[in-house]
């Protein structure tokens, strides 16, 4: 994981960085899903489907999966609210993010995400962009959000610690490739405000 992260870091540009994100993820998914999940049978690659593989047994067709997830930066007036979660590396700080959970929307799992790791109400939930990420098989739909209320309490177990920042004094941040960052320039470029 370490090496594909510090290869996606370096990505050229957005194009790269899409080709190296389906290439670790078709990879990954194609040394895990050698059985079928319906009748148990080994897997063959698909004969007209270049990403998908097809049963040996019952003749079923296995794609690869992918898993909705939010990422979403909060703000506070001329502030974002960024946190350091218990895998980053010390001094680095991010936005929120988190898996959809079944039957629910991705507005909804903004709000539950952000309430669950830092213990804060949002509301004015606005659609950003997307991005493929490879940790496992994650489609990242990117939000801003308004802080709505309540006091940061982070959860202390994913997220250590949280903070209101201004746009003049971020902290150390992922790379530039990430959606996380590009919400964080796109407040501090455009003057986005909650």
């Amino acid at each position: 994981m370490d090496l594909l992260r510090e290869a996606l870091s370096g990505a050229e540009d957005e194009q790269h960085y899409a080709a190296l994100s389906r290439q670790a993820q078709l990879q990954r998914w194609q040394q895990h899903a050698r059985f079928c999940q319906c009748c148990a049978a080994p897997l063959l690659p698909h004969p007209d489907e270049e990403i998908a593989r097809l049963c040996s047994g019952c003749g079923h067709v296995h794609y690869p999966p992918v898993s909705p997830c939010i990422i979403v930066l909060v703000l506070r007036g001329e502030q974002c609210l960024l946190a350091h979660a218990a895998k980053f590396p010390p001094g680095r700080y991010s936005t929120l993010a988190g898996f959809i959970e079944p039957g629910e929307t991705a507005e909804q799992a903004v709000m539950r995400e952000v309430k669950e790791e830092v213990g804060i109400e949002v509301c004015n939930i606005r659609y950003f962009k997307s991005q493929s990420w490879p940790f496992p098989h994650s489609l990242m739909l990117g939000y801003f959000a308004d802080y709505a209320g309540g006091e940061i309490q982070p959860d202390g177990e994913e997220i250590l610690s949280a903070s209101w920042f201004d746009r003049e004094n971020l902290p150390d941040l992922p790379s530039s490739f990430s959606i996380s960052r590009q919400l964080i320039e796109a407040f501090v470029q455009y003057r986005i405000n909650g």
